[in-house]
Formats: C-alpha cells, structure tokens, sequence
C-alpha cells in the first residue's frame, strides 16, 4: 500500500516509533511507508477514539501494561525490518 493510495484524513501517520507502539495496542497498523530510506511512516486507520488516544499519549495520560507495549515494540521493529 503506498500513501498515494490513502486519503489523508482517512488515516493518521507518524514517524514516532513509541507513539506507534502504543497506538498499535489498540488499532492495527494498516502500513508502513519507507518511501524516505531514513524514517518509516506508520499509518493508522483514523476514528475519533484514535484522536483522543493520540491526544491523552501527548498529555501523558496513559498507562500501558509493560509487556503488552514491549511486545508490540517488537513486533513494529520486526515488521519495519523484516518486510522489504
């Protein structure tokens, strides 16, 4: 899937690794953009309790479970290298 193909308001992206993890306990990584060799862009299907998730992240809201986000971490780094 490349980014042409999705709409911007359709979808949130981010460079931000840890935002993606914790984004990523919740909503499925629909792709990832390696277009620039040096940041991949990680896309989120949008909805409103996607924003506010984003928005709490940001205030420094949340909790998450350690292993739960280590674990997604993980798996993230492993898509992001693993897929080429």
């Amino acid at each position: 899937m490349t980014q042409e193909n999705l709409s911007v308001k359709d979808y949130f992206s981010t460079h931000d690794l840890a935002l993606a993890t914790v984004i990523s306990l919740s909503y499925p990584v629909e792709a990832i953009d390696r277009q620039n060799p040096h940041k991949a862009l990680f896309l989120f299907k949008r909805e409103h309790s996607l924003d506010q998730l984003i928005e709490a992240y940001w205030r420094r809201e949340l909790t998450v479970e350690p292993q739960a986000y280590f674990n997604n971490l993980k798996n993230l780094k492993a898509r992001l290298y693993g897929e080429r």
